[in-house]
């Protein structure tokens, strides 16, 4: 699977700012302190467990933004599955330079590609079925366009990235707002053509009364799988469907064969475990 490299202008910054964090004023005092400036050395990125692997470019530039004449030799892209011992980059360069970088390099992969691997673990589960999993806002403040990122690398989609791109009603704006057909008429009003509107709904009499008003997207929030049924029934493809709340690998199936276009997991991006990924030394 290809998965379009996230562009390096908007990845920099964020991988900078963590090498700033560990460096502090006074920089890498242990590896200065042992290693000589001269040093060179060749290592191993390796996988110690099974996953899907996601942030390689990031990994990278871990490296080089320390020493830009490191080199960084991948032998696995993005999207690709791991086994125990696969090797998945060899580094070579300054010694101190890999040092320096490793964790901050290890911290962004072990991380993206737990994402990817959970989000891989729940893409299988309702394999054959015509529901799409998407991950949420439900991100790492600061991380979250690499999040969503390593969610496409384990063969998931995106719903909105932000506030800005995609109108998303929830029962907060509806109760504050004065009920759903006035929220609805404003959110008509207001957003602009160009915008699409998504309302959510606990409950079936809701559902009907948004299908009245029409949207292009509706979240059925916390519904049980005879539910969703009856929900996408009512639908009747007039609008995307979307199942959220309590939903994971064990359960994801029963909620996917309700009919519903999606499923959408938070879990995925702010619980997902880390995918055990080390650095070894070879000369």
């Amino acid at each position: 699977m290809t998965i379009p490299a996230l562009p390096h202008i908007l990845i920099e910054p964020i991988i900078r700012n963590a090498l700033l964090e560990d460096l502090g004023l006074a920089g890498d005092v242990t590896t200065n302190a042992v290693i000589d400036e001269n040093h060179h050395s060749k290592v191993a990125m390796v996988s110690r467990e099974t996953g899907i692997l996601s942030g390689v470019d990031i990994a990278s530039m871990a490296f080089t933004l320390i020493d830009p004449l490191v080199h960084v030799d991948l032998k696995k892209k993005d999207g690709d599955i791991l086994k125990p011992g696969d090797v998945i980059a060899i580094i070579e360069g300054s010694s101190r330079a890999i040092l320096t970088g490793e964790r901050t390099a290890l911290n962004f992969m072990s991380h993206l590609s737990g994402i990817a691997s959970a989000t891989h673990k729940i893409v299988k589960s309702i394999e054959g079925t015509k529901t799409q999993v998407v991950c949420t806002r439900k991100t790492t403040p600061g991380l979250r366009m690499m999040e969503k990122y390593a969610v496409r690398c384990g063969g998931g989609m995106n719903h909105r990235f932000a506030l800005y791109d995609a109108v998303l009603i929830k029962d907060n704006h509806i109760a504050i707002a004065g009920g759903i057909r006035k929220t609805l008429e404003q959110a008509k009003k207001n957003a602009g053509h160009m915008v699409k509107i998504e309302i959510e709904v606990d409950t079936l009499d809701q559902l009907k009364e948004v299908m009245v008003l029409g949207v292009d997207a509706v979240l059925l929030d916390n519904m049980d799988p005879e539910t969703l049924k009856e929900a996408v029934a009512i639908v009747n493809q007039r609008a995307i469907t979307e199942a959220s709340g309590r939903i994971n690998p064990d359960t994801a199936r029963t909620f996917a064969e309700s009919g519903v276009d999606l499923i959408s997991v938070g879990w995925i991006t702010h619980s997902a475990p880390i995918l055990d990924i080390g650095l070894d030394f070879i000369s």
